[in-house]
């Protein structure tokens, strides 16, 4: 994949340095995961955006979660909202897109079609993405289109040919609508002065009442016409409305817009457009973001000879800065999960992809900006007293219920039992008592989502000790998630001294072992009469209409992350603990089905590393004296499964986690079990990874004899003390210091 560099931006970062200064930003292609199913976006964005200004090349079917496909040849404009590596669509609100002239049509043919009939051809040859910055030549009228972002703003520079016609079209019923199914709700359009436009946009979509606000002005005075109407779509009449903003422009001097968001109204888009680009200057814009982008980036520093390997890990480290999303205005006003206007000294956030994230993404983050994740806490336990239940997949203050499990239980209780406590604990425990309980008495919410909350599979689960296959779908894998949260809950329990709901959850923490059938040694369906699901076959998938989530029996059965001990005592000793393990990385038969889940990708015999359920697997080796297996098994993994392409993603990029997995395996380190703070030593391949750390402290791994053919670790040597066993406390990384691992060719 070529990508084009435009000399001004790579300048910048030289221009009054008396010193120069690594560029981590330089190592990152926003390009990889555009492509396959990665669904992650390339355009111009800051860490941990409110506003993400991206090019939007499709807008409906699976692959145009993000907006953009890398095999599309034509973009319909650009939008300011996107979601980042997820299986399911929203956003893609307040787009715009320069042209000449009035497009004769305005609306798409029938609602399946991707492009508008307003959109431009473009090439790939003609198109960059950088941290902070994105352009492309827009081939229909000639229009060099460059982006670039601060957190919740955004500025264009557009460079038209010498016209009295030159126009940007704002289109506000423009949405992502992926599946069809998204409606406008609320759209409204104020023109402010000669030169500034605000408006307001509430849909129905994935999140149930999604509010965005925005306040844009030009560099120029525009004449406009508003276009607010009906249309007929399918039979359906929907509201309509459009802007066409207009300009004379010359070939040499550029037209700026800069624009902002706001969860909360136009007013609080406008302060935030003030504070962040107070002026129309994109370059000193540029400036400032790439080096907040190359701050971000230096948390840690990698040092190896493979460039790739370099590229690989920083662009991970960009994605893992892209969620969760910033969603609190400069003066600290956000939404709240009740849909009431709130304000907050700290930082808030929306988009918690908590099914994927929690298995390495926020104890990654626990570890390279601990601080960050206190926030992130905090808004999980503020959203859980605002709405009476912690999030499941939260976006935009609404509870979207997706996927399984309670997962913010994990994260909670893994932040605090690290030493984070700069939140309502108390609260946060309660919270996570509902979430297992099924507790829907005090939720305060504008939608009728309990059902997604599955108080049914719950109460099964607390009467019977497992969940019914026949009362319940996906009822093996909610039930195994169910139990490791329920343990979660124990030991956050446990160190707040509460006795009495430490040995309850402790207990429901064993509920796993219900499923599990000796004479197949897996984990299978059981119906509400006690007996096992028939027939069964290991090797089935029906997406989301199985036992399983997104996955199959040969998957799902290694998901006790936090009792390793107890699955190997099930599977009948360590032997055939290996066996079954090896059986499940060499398996050559396929995944069987008329209609296998689209998720169960970047198989490795049935291993599954495309989807979240098998991310811990490998390091399994490890507690059954075979941790040469598990730097094999490893390596694998890291060396087929990401690549410089733009279908370098093995599935979705879920929100940071598939990138956060990379970044901490090939540092050499992943905890397996967030709850428990002790991390798995696998296969580091870097010379050495230095993370910086809170009090100027920096954990050092440096790798000896680093080659791509020593995959096996010979040593392990912790601040001069060698060490026996593949395991290290997440308190010998924060306390700062070196582990030494020597590597070798002989397992």
């Amino acid at each position: 994949m070529k990508i084009l560099k435009l000399a001004l931006p790579a300048l910048l970062l030289l221009t009054g340095c008396a010193k120069q200064e690594v560029d981590y930003a330089a190592f990152v292609n926003p390009f990889v995961g555009t492509g396959g199913h990665g669904h992650v976006y390339p355009g111009a964005v800051a860490p941990y955006p409110m506003i993400q200004a991206s090019p939007d090349t499709r807008m409906y079917q699976w692959d145009a979660c993000a907006g953009y496909h890398y095999s599309d040849t034509t973009i319909n404009g650009f939008s300011h909202n996107h979601l980042s590596g997820t299986g399911c669509g929203d956003y893609g609100d307040i787009l715009i897109m320069p042209m000449i002239g009035t497009p004769q049509k305005l609306d798409k043919e029938g609602e399946k079609s991707q492009e508008m009939p307003y959109c431009s051809t473009f090439s790939h040859e003609q198109e960059v993405a950088e941290p902070g910055y994105y352009s492309v030549m827009l081939e229909k009228h000639n229009i060099l289109t460059e982006l670039t972002a601060t957190q919740r703003a955004a500025i264009y520079r557009f460079t038209f040919p010498d016209t009295d016609s030159a126009t940007i079209l704002l289109d506000m019923d423009y949405s992502l609508s992926v599946f069809g199914d998204q409606r406008n709700d609320v759209l409204d359009l104020q023109v402010v002065g000669d030169n500034a436009i605000c408006g307001t946009k509430q849909t129905k979509g994935w999140a149930w009442e999604q509010a965005v606000n925005f306040y844009a002005e030009t560099s120029q005075p525009f004449t406009y016409t508003i276009i607010k109407d009906t249309v007929t779509r399918e039979g359906v009449e929907k509201p309509r409305l459009k802007a066409l903003l207009n300009f004379k422009t010359q070939k040499d001097t550029p037209l700026y817009l800069k624009i902002a968001l706001s969860f909360v109204d136009t007013e609080g888009a406008k302060k935030n457009l003030l504070a962040e680009i107070p002026d129309f200057d994109f370059d000193a814009t540029y400036k400032a973001t790439r080096k907040e982008w190359n701050r971000v980036l230096s948390r840690v520093e990698v040092e190896t000879s493979n460039q790739t390997d370099k590229e690989i890990f920083y662009t991970a480290m960009y994605r893992t800065s892209l969620c969760p999303n910033m969603a609190s205005d400069v003066d600290g006003r956000y939404l709240g999960m009740d849909h009431v206007t709130r304000t907050s000294e700290r930082p808030m956030y929306t988009i918690f992809s908590l099914w994927d994230t929690f298995r390495a993404y926020h104890p990654m983050m626990t570890i390279i900006d601990p601080d960050r994740n206190a926030d992130f806490v905090n808004t999980l336990v503020e959203k859980y007293k605002e709405g009476g239940l912690l999030p499941m997949w939260e976006l935009a203050s609404n509870y979207t219920g997706t996927m399984i499990g309670y997962n913010a239980v994990s994260v909670i209780t893994d932040a605090y039992i690290k030493g984070c406590r700069d939140f309502d604990v108390e609260a946060a425990f309660e919270g996570c008592l509902k979430s297992s309980n099924g507790d829907t008495s005090n939720i305060i919410v504008p939608r009728a989502f309990i059902p997604y909350i599955q108080p049914v599979s719950k109460i099964y689960k607390d009467a019977l000790g497992y969940v019914p296959c026949d009362k319940e779908g996906e009822s093996v894998a909610k039930a195994l998630e169910y139990a490791y949260d329920d343990w979660c809950i124990s030991v956050f329990a446990d160190a707040l001294d509460k006795d009495e709901e430490a040995a309850e959850f402790a207990q429901k923490g064993k509920y796993y072992q219900n499923y599990f059938d000796a004479s197949t040694k897996m984990m299978r369906g059981k119906d509400s009469k006690g007996e096992w699901r028939t027939p069964f076959n290991p090797y089935a998938s029906k997406h989301r209409d199985d036992d399983y989530c997104e996955g199959i029996a040969w998957q799902w059965t290694w998901f006790v992350p936090h009792d390793v001990e107890g699955l190997v005592e099930l599977m009948g000793g360590k032997e055939q603990f290996i066996t079954q393990l090896d059986s499940l990385f060499f398996n050559p038969n396929g995944i069987q089905g008329e209609d296998v889940s689209a998720d169960i990708t970047g198989l490795i015999g049935l291993y599954a590393h495309g989807n979240e359920p098998s991310h811990h697997i490998a390091h399994l080796y490890n507690y059954v004296g075979e941790p040469q297996k598990t730097q094999a098994m490893l390596d694998s993994i890291i060396y087929s499964q990401y690549r410089l392409d733009p279908d370098g993603i093995a599935g979705n990029e879920d929100c940071g986690q598939m990138s956060a997995w990379y970044i901490l395996n090939s540092m050499g380190i992943y905890q397996v079990a967030p709850g428990n703070p002790v991390f798995s030593i696998g296969r580091p391949i870097f010379d050495q990874a230095t993370v910086s750390l809170p009090e100027d402290k920096t954990f050092i791994i440096k790798t000896i004899n680093n080659s791509r053919a020593n995959k096996y670790i010979k040593s392990m040597k912790l601040n001069g003390e060698e060490l026996v066993s593949p395991f290290i406390n997440y308190s010998d990384i924060m306390n700062g210091g070196t582990l030494e691992i020597e590597m070798t060719d002989n397992k």
